[in-house]
């Protein structure tokens, strides 16, 4: 892997890597404890270096992530993925959020307007199941 950046900030290789849309929002979840590196909190004026291991918090996701390149230009989201690597337990915690998320979504759908045909005849026989039975 390249390192043409060899003195690259962490909250600028965090944009870079597109974690954040942008530096000041890069810095201000460094300095809220929401980065870290090598498992302890930092500063956003940290030189980053390959190999680093960092855990980044950004809502309620969290990424597990090996750095393998240092670029400081931010480029397409298919080149910034390259520059760091995520670790399979992060994956995996990942996708189970996502598919908990989506279970959670279908639950809290709500119905507005008017009952479709369908619900309409349902609400029919309910009523008149219950009617019949007293």
């Amino acid at each position: 892997m390249s390192e043409p950046d060899s003195d690259l900030r962490l909250d600028k290789w965090l944009w870079a890597a597109r974690f954040y849309k942008s530096r000041a929002l890069a810095t201000a979840a460094i300095n809220c404890g929401k980065v870290e590196v090598n498992n302890e909190r930092s500063k956003p004026s940290r030189s980053m270096r390959v190999g680093m291991q960092l855990r980044i918090r950004t809502g309620e996701i969290m990424f597990e992530v090996e750095v393998l390149e240092l670029r400081s230009q931010r480029g397409p989201a298919s080149r910034a993925q390259q520059m760091y690597q995520e670790t399979a337990a992060s994956t995996l915690a990942r996708a189970q959020h996502a598919e908990l998320h989506r279970q959670q979504a279908i639950l809290h759908q709500d119905h507005h307007g008017r009952p479709s045909k369908k619900d309409r005849r349902a609400i029919i026989r309910f009523t008149r199941h219950r009617h019949d039975d007293t």
